[in-house]
């Protein structure tokens, strides 16, 4: 069956730009609907009648997941006029509700593009423009900064309303392993999002690969975490990883440590996947003796610091399984688990990927030398109409922007960021689109925006701003510009640290120097 819609595909960068794909061992069908493979796949192996979701508010069986899914899907193309190939922007806290209009949009041959809570009207516009998008369904409490944006916002509430009136019962639409399910939007150095496009087949693939051959998932397991949905490691650590196996998922809508903590206590939680600063902030609040539920415990979205992991492990025996992924690549494709750990490394290939540390002419470096990360998997990087993608792909190989280091044995050490990303927190974070932001008040001359070191969260965004002539470098000026930042882009990229200097440093030729900021920090 042919897209009715088909921007997505025309959007593909040209079949020579993409990197190799390594998808012939995991032999999926030609035609093949990722959510069928979830969810139907699930009811029909007998896990109908177990928990999918559950929040602390209410709880959904598979089954009672397929009828709300279904029920949504027939919202969407009865009511809203949505086609196959149509982008449908989400936006919503984690919920069940929004699991269910994921996998509905998915159902019915739609792409879904979903945002996080914290964007500011400035980025959901960039998204829009760049996907196109014309229907966006958003939860009640986040309209004000989307309103206006796509041709038609419909709240969850109206969607509700319109689903109960409808019967479950909705083909899923009959889409090809290669058609575009997802668009997953991330920020370069320039702070202009890049989407990112992901096939029906790319999403079984991050499942059948790290979650089953590293984690080792099983149906009883009952996997939480931290990370948004939109952001694509929460994406597989908490709705798909687990539907592939007919495990259940806990979704909070806040998970400060406290918080974490109590629900993985509350509810036996198994599966842990959350950021090196998350894990930091359980021991400050306190984790020994608890947590006994835990079994696994994955790391990922910036380095995980061996203090981390070494006082994690003496305070609940479990080893932090530690991984690098991408947007690019949908998921982590450099990992290792249980004896295979070697602390302060990221680990080596999940089954299915291959990696390599190369010069700038893409050629090996020894062993022990420092290079480029070059990638190459089941998944791979497709940009929507985006000239970087001959930035990361070149010659068949992902190029993720990290510096690594190889031994001997094959295990990657990160290194650091090639470009200007900020990794904080779990974030990756712009410089430019920071400094952006602030050039705009009134009081900056000019700023540039670096990571600094920071004991508690490793990396912070710190920037170095020049104020205009009468305003006072002092702590209220300090709390103006990162509010005012806070109004303008998600609040978690301000800048945590702002230092005053007379100038930047920059070169004969005015180009600034990043870099002597840096060192100042060192």
């Amino acid at each position: 069956m042919t897209l009715t819609d088909t921007f997505a595909r025309d959007s593909l960068p040209p079949r020579d730009q993409w990197p190799d794909l390594l998808i012939e061992p995991l032999g999926y069908a030609e035609r093949l609907n990722c959510e069928v493979a979830l969810l139907d796949d699930a009811i029909a192996a007998g896990h109908g009648d177990r928990v999918a979701f559950r929040s602390p508010s209410e709880s959904l069986t598979y089954r009672d997941l397929k009828d709300r899914v279904e029920r949504i899907g027939r919202v969407l193309v009865e009511d809203l006029g949505m086609v196959s190939g149509n982008r449908v922007l989400l936006r919503a806290p984690n919920t069940p509700l929004l699991i269910a209009c994921w996998l509905a949009v998915a159902r019915a041959g739609g792409i879904v593009v979903a945002t996080m809570p914290l964007l500011r009207r400035r980025e959901l516009t960039q998204v829009v423009e760049a996907a196109r998008i014309s229907l966006a369904l958003c939860d009640d409490r986040l309209l004000e900064e989307i309103d206006g944006l796509p041709e038609r916002l419909v709240p969850f509430g109206e969607l509700e309303r319109l689903a109960a009136a409808k019967q479950a019962g909705l083909d899923a639409h009959d889409t090809a392993a290669d058609d575009v399910v997802l668009i997953a939007f991330t920020s370069g150095t320039t702070g202009k999002p890049k989407g990112t496009m992901h096939f029906h087949r790319d999403v079984l693939a991050i499942c059948d690969t790290f979650s089953r051959e590293i984690v080792g998932s099983t149906a009883d397991d009952v996997f939480i975490g931290s990370a948004p949905i939109a952001f694509t490691f929460g994406l597989g650590g908490l709705v798909t990883f687990p539907m592939r196996v007919g495990a259940s998922s806990v979704l909070l809508e806040r998970a400060a440590p406290e918080a974490l903590i109590d629900a993985i206590d509350e509810f036996g939680a198994t599966t842990l996947y959350t950021t090196p600063t998350a894990y930091r902030r359980m021991l400050s609040v306190g984790v020994a003796g608890r947590l006994g539920s835990l079994r696994r415990c994955v790391s990922a979205g910036e380095t995980l610091p061996l203090p981390v992991y070494e006082r994690w492990l003496a305070e609940t025996g479990i080893r932090i399984i530690d991984g690098i992924g991408s947007t690019e690549l949908l998921h982590i494709f450099i990992s290792a688990a249980d004896d295979q750990i070697r602390p302060g490394a990221t680990g080596r290939p999940v089954p299915g990927y291959e990696a390599r540390v190369v010069d700038e002419n893409m050629q090996d470096v020894p062993a022990g030398r420092i290079g480029r990360l070059a990638v190459r998997g089941p998944t791979g990087c497709r940009y929507l109409n985006d000239p970087r993608q001959l930035e990361y792909v070149r010659d068949g190989w992902n190029l993720t922007g990290d510096a690594y280091v190889m031994d001997a044995d094959g295990y990657f050490h990160y290194q650091a960021r090639t470009d200007d990303m900020i990794i904080t927190g779990g974030y990756n974070v712009s410089g430019p689109e920071v400094e952006e932001a602030l050039v705009e008040h009134d009081a900056v001359v000019e700023c540039a925006v670096v990571g600094a070191h920071d004991e508690e969260r490793g990396t912070i965004v710190k920037a170095y701003v020049v104020l205009s002539q009468g305003r006072s470098p002092d702590d209220e000026t300090v709390r103006e510009l990162q509010d005012f930042v806070k109004a303008r882009i998600a609040p978690y990229k301000y800048p945590r640290a702002i230092e005053f200097l007379d100038a930047l440093p920059r070169t004969q030729t005015g180009k600034l120097q990043r870099f002597v900021l840096r060192q100042r920090d060192a």
